[in-house]
């Protein structure tokens, strides 16, 4: 009668597996274990681009900033605040790589935008994260800035207002994602 026993012990098993699985069809499955808290993904990110014009993710330099990140911006004097617990982008990525904004996965400014500091000598006609500001005067305040086009002077130039009327709906969505946010300086 030994011999039985795992015998009986497989049965038993293969009956329980198959009224398990035979419940589980119906629709009523238990709840699965509650095992980490729920992240909540940010919907507005940006990504540095390495090589100009590459969009693939193997040559993402990774999220530079999440919406998390930003303390607040002003759409007047377009200063983007980020917390101060975050790294200066500086330090992350080399002047003059592409940042792509997305807002829920897709892209917000179809192109992107370029990173830039007051040392360059270029001109670019699209927008720009800017890190210190062209007034009168030069000042390198560590503060971030997005401008429409690089050297700010050039603003009434044709290209920057075709490309600027181009994105005017990603940057009503900015801002209007930003302010429902509490972001947005008014």
């Amino acid at each position: 009668m030994k011999h039985y026993s795992p015998l009986a012990w497989m049965m038993a098993i293969a009956i329980a597996g198959t009224a398990t699985t035979a419940c589980s069809l119906d629709g009523n499955e238990p709840e699965k274990p509650f095992t980490t808290c729920p992240v909540e993904k940010a919907a507005l990110f940006a990504i540095g681009i390495g090589e100009p014009r590459t969009r693939s993710d193997a040559d993402a330099e990774g999220v530079l900033f999440t919406d998390n990140d930003i303390e607040w911006f002003d759409p007047v004097t377009r200063e983007l605040r980020f917390r101060d617990t975050m790294e200066p982008l500086r330090e992350k990525i080399p002047l003059t790589t592409e940042i792509d904004f997305y807002l829920d996965d897709e892209y917000l400014f179809s192109g992107g935008a370029t990173y830039v500091g007051l040392i360059n000598s270029q001109m670019f006609d699209d927008l720009v994260l800017c890190c210190g500001k062209i007034d009168d005067e030069v000042i390198d305040d560590g503060r971030y800035y997005l401008y429409d086009c690089y050297p700010p002077q050039f603003i009434d130039d044709e290209r920057v207002k075709a490309n600027r009327q181009r994105r005017a709906p990603q940057w009503e969505a900015f801002l209007k994602y930003l302010e429902s946010n509490g972001k947005l300086i008014k």
